[in-house]
């Protein structure tokens, strides 16, 4: 065998083994991107299936700082301090109205869903209006939390996850994030206090008399249902605000 043949064998030998590297490399950094989620499109084509696997991870993480918030309770009301034990009992008496504690009574529940796919089929086809009218958005959530809370709602619930201070409605796609969870309608708003005063808030809303012309001709769900023994949860999630910073702009430089 020349040396040149040689040579040139021994090049292929160290190009295959590169190209191996790389291609186990790509294999790596793909599975840790996923978190275990499928990278190609065709996974992501079915919305319920994303949604389901993002709220069980973020169950999870909420879960543990619901485990971290206690150990921090407890280890501060260890503290033999006598101002630590006079803000202790100022935040105890606030837990309750800050949804940091669990309730229980009566009140309602309001669930809203899209239209069905054949009245969204049947708008699509004749054009009339945007099919966009015929699905829920967060401003129709936000409608039903207002006027029930101007009826005097004592606490609430939307998709079972507690409505604090600092909760957020934002509608992503054709899906709501609540608390950093994305949920899929029918949407579920409840709430505890006396079911005729918040009944008679919903009825005078203006905006949900707007909706409710949908229900009649293009059957957008809108039901409310009453009950005896309602329980809510404490909100156990993170009490941080989130909020947009203008970026900094660079300084011009005078010519």
């Amino acid at each position: 065998m020349s040396p040149h043949h040689a040579s040139h064998k021994r090049a292929w030998r160290v190009t295959t083994m590169v190209v191996f590297c790389v291609a186990g490399g790509l294999f790596i950094t793909s599975g840790l991107n996923a978190h275990g989620l499928d990278l190609r499109a065709a996974s992501v084509t079915d919305l319920d299936t994303v949604v389901r696997q993002e709220r069980a991870r973020t169950d999870g993480l909420q879960q543990q700082v619901a485990s971290l918030n206690k150990q921090v309770s407890s280890l501060t009301k260890q503290v033999d301090d006598t101002g630590v034990e006079k803000l202790q009992r100022q935040i105890d008496t606030l837990r309750g109205p800050a949804g940091l504690d669990e309730v229980r009574g009566t009140g309602l529940t309001v669930t809203l869903n899209d239209a069905p796919k054949s009245e969204i089929q049947k708008v699509q086809a004749s054009g009339i209006f945007p099919v966009s009218e015929l699905v829920v958005h967060q401003q129709d959530i936000q409608a039903v939390v207002n006027a029930l809370w101007a009826g005097g709602a004592e606490a609430m619930t939307v998709q079972d996850q507690r409505v604090v201070s600092t909760t957020g409605i934002k509608c992503v796609g054709n899906t709501v994030v609540l608390h950093g969870v994305p949920y899929a309608p029918p949407y579920r708003i409840s709430a505890i206090g006396d079911q005729s005063t918040m009944l008679t808030s919903l009825d005078n809303s203006s905006y949900i008399d707007a909706y409710k012309t949908f229900i009649k001709d293009h059957k957008l769900g809108y039901d409310v249902s009453f009950g005896d023994e309602l329980t809510f949860k404490a909100y156990e999630g993170t009490l941080d605000l989130q909020y947009a910073v203008s970026a900094k702009l660079p300084e011009q430089r005078r010519p």
